[in-house]
């Protein structure tokens, strides 16, 4: 099947995807003798959906500091210690290539290994550091000129330029130089919401690698292990894996599952816990969110209520997920707040949850209650996306979390999170 049979220019940059059961996952290497991974087209895909987004905006120009946007446009990645530096940037304009400005020595490597970027495309660049080199450095000053120059010989300097984040002085420059700002990261999110072949399997592979990450818990998950040895044990194998990024990693035991606390701590699991961990991490840059709850070495009939309904509750919305269909119809299959405890949505928003996957742990479509209701958007072949449920328990201090993966494709959703769910999984069963 086609991940997207409507015609359009990008449409051989698309790809075809064989669907058996599941969504394969090829292995992290390239052979001659499968198709895998196709870096070249996902490269042109990537580029040209910006595009596309970019001419049907009413933007000259994006204007990005995002690193994944940075990454989307540009085919480019640094370490995962730039993410918050604020320090790299890319410019898009209207039938223009994309140009990247760089941390130092970073800009001659891409010069160097990153032959898709038009020569004198690839700069080096800084800008501050957020703020630990002051404004008054003139560094801001000078890379406004120098953007703006290229809006000029592009034709779009009277155009407003879409920003996605960027640090206030920069802003402020920007303003002093008549550049007019706009929104540019709902065209980022637009280029990036469907997923072509290449990305599908990145993200596959990358589910992959945390299917073999939960096998590695149940294993251990045994009375005397913490939970940050499970934290540092997931590390290990998922870098010796391949991953490029551990973003993060929830491990919840015990009477901590109930409020969901969204972190992980030094506690020592106890016989009949109820656990339950979140492995946030990418591979080729594509993200996991992916849930699993375990119970370590029996389970009460408190506990598997809770996790069948939980399982019920995520059932429900994986059967309605079709192109046509929308968020509001998916979140209404989820129960309100007040039916778990929660007096409002903004209370419990992420526990009855969907959010769209790719190289940002949040894409579209956000699948709440909280926002879907009012403002619903259509699902499309192609998307992918996390599904995930909570239930607290009846003994006061349990809860089951699940969550799932899903590919948008034209006969429904499409899992990628293979690690057993559909009934509570006890570990080392006494």
């Amino acid at each position: 099947m086609t991940i997207s049979a409507a015609p359009n220019p990008a449409h051989d940059l698309q790809g075809r995807l064989s669907v058996t059961p599941y969504i394969p996952a090829p292995g992290h290497t390239a052979v001659d003798f499968e198709t895998r991974v196709d870096f070249d087209r996902l490269r042109a895909y990537r580029l040209a959906r910006a595009r596309a987004a970019l001419e049907a905006s009413d933007l000259g120009a994006l204007l990005v500091f995002d690193v994944n946007n940075i990454r989307y446009l540009t085919n480019t990645v640094i370490g995962e210690w730039s993410r918050d530096k604020m320090t790299r940037y890319a410019l898009l304009t209207r039938g223009g290539e994309p140009v990247v400005w760089d941390f130092g020595s970073a800009a001659r490597h891409h010069q160097l290994y990153a032959p898709w970027l038009a020569p004198g495309n690839s700069r080096a660049g800084l800008l501050g550091l957020r703020g630990a080199i002051a404004p008054e450095a003139g560094l801001m000053e000078r890379a406004v000129a120098e953007i703006k120059d290229l809006l000029v010989q592009a034709g779009v300097a009277g155009e407003p330029v879409g920003i996605d984040i960027m640090e206030p002085p920069f802003l402020f420059e920007l303003q002093r130089a008549g550049i007019r700002v706009a929104d540019g990261q709902q065209v980022m999110l637009d280029a990036r919401q469907i997923k072509n072949v290449d990305e599908i399997l990145l993200l596959s592979q990358s589910a992959a690698m945390v299917d073999g990450a939960y096998q590695q818990i149940a294993d251990a998950l045994k009375p005397g292990i913490r939970e940050n040895d499970i934290v540092g044990l997931a590390h290990k194998y998922l870098y010796e894996q391949g991953s490029d990024d551990v973003e993060a990693i929830n491990a919840v035991s015990g009477e901590r599952c109930n409020p969901h606390p969204h972190n992980f701590t030094d506690r020592l699991i106890r016989p009949g816990d109820t656990c339950f961990f979140d492995i946030i991490q990418s591979y080729n840059g594509y993200r996991t969110c992916y849930y699993r709850t375990l119970n370590v070495g029996s389970a009460t009939p408190s506990q598997r209520d809770a996790y069948t309904k939980a399982r019920e509750w995520i059932d429900a919305a994986i059967e309605l997920v079709r192109p046509g269909q929308t968020t509001d119809t998916i979140a209404r299959a989820w129960p309100k707040a007040t039916e778990f405890g929660f007096a409002t949505e903004m209370d419990c928003f992420g526990l009855q949850f969907g959010h769209g996957l790719g190289l940002g742990l949040h894409e579209r479509p956000i699948i709440s209650r909280l926002t879907s209701l009012e403002n619903p958007v259509e699902i499309e072949e192609g998307m992918v996306f996390a599904l995930e449920t909570y239930c607290p328990a009846s003994d006061g201090f349990s809860a089951a979390r699940i969550e799932e993966e899903v590919v948008v494709t034209a006969d429904g959703a499409k899992v990628l999170t293979l690690f057993p769910a559909q009934d509570l999984f006890v570990a080392n069963p006494y």
